[in-house]
């Protein structure tokens, strides 16, 4: 007591802290129970995992399309591809690149738009998507610097004879005994220079069926 009564200025301090620590412990406490109760607010509950804009998944496919259009002009073309050569030789590192990139963004790409729900998903089908554009842009950029320039001059002289004589094969003008002659030669012209996938000779070979004797082959898309 007679320490006490030296010390009663400590009464204050120790009333002070005694304060603190009960509003704090019945913050606390009211906490636990807000969140048992499940009155959280917002700041506390959980982040719901957002989801993909199905309007941004519908885009992506649209651009996802225009690309393969892009690369169909020269698998439906034979014309195309003898004037630009590279777009199939898989021998060139650009070409092997841009048909990986292909694939990638094929196997990314949802069946419908509603199908790829999650931010992630579509992150990874846009990386895609925008690699095979680029991709694409690269091969076509050097196939088009090329053009023939790596072909010996006879067999620039022979990938010619064979665009001359794909237009005859192609031309309803002539009688089908002389397209189906000119399509046989200009295979003949093209072979080991050119390889043609299936779905190249699918369309041209669709185009002069009756005069080959043969319906249009099932289409197969070309693989590097």
């Amino acid at each position: 007591m007679e320490f006490l009564s030296d010390k009663w200025w400590m009464v204050f301090p120790l009333m002070a802290f005694a304060g603190r620590w009960a509003s704090g412990w019945r913050r606390a406490g009211e906490r636990r129970y807000r969140h048992r109760a499940g009155l959280d607010g917002p700041n506390n509950q959980a982040a719901e995992p957002e989801k993909a804009s199905e309007a941004e998944v519908l885009a992506l496919m649209a651009t996802h399309d225009a690309t393969n259009r892009r690369w169909l002009e020269y698998e439906l073309d034979v014309g195309k591809l003898i004037d630009f050569p590279l777009m199939t030789d898989v021998r060139e590192p650009l070409t092997v690149a841009f048909l990986r990139a292909k694939r990638d963004a094929d196997g990314q790409r949802p069946v419908s738009a509603g199908d790829l729900r999650s931010v992630s998903g579509l992150a990874a089908y846009r990386q895609a998507v925008n690699n095979f554009a680029v991709a694409l842009d690269l091969a076509e950029r050097e196939a088009r610097r090329i053009r023939d320039s790596k072909f010996s001059g006879p067999e620039r002289e022979r990938l010619a004879t064979a665009r001359q004589l794909l237009m005859l094969a192609e031309n309803q003008a002539a009688t089908p005994a002389e397209r189906q002659a000119a399509y046989k030669r200009a295979r003949h012209e093209l072979d080991g220079l050119i390889v043609l996938p299936d779905v190249t000779l699918a369309a041209l070979e669709g185009k002069i069926a009756p005069e080959l004797g043969t319906g249009p082959r099932p289409a197969q898309s070309h693989q590097g």
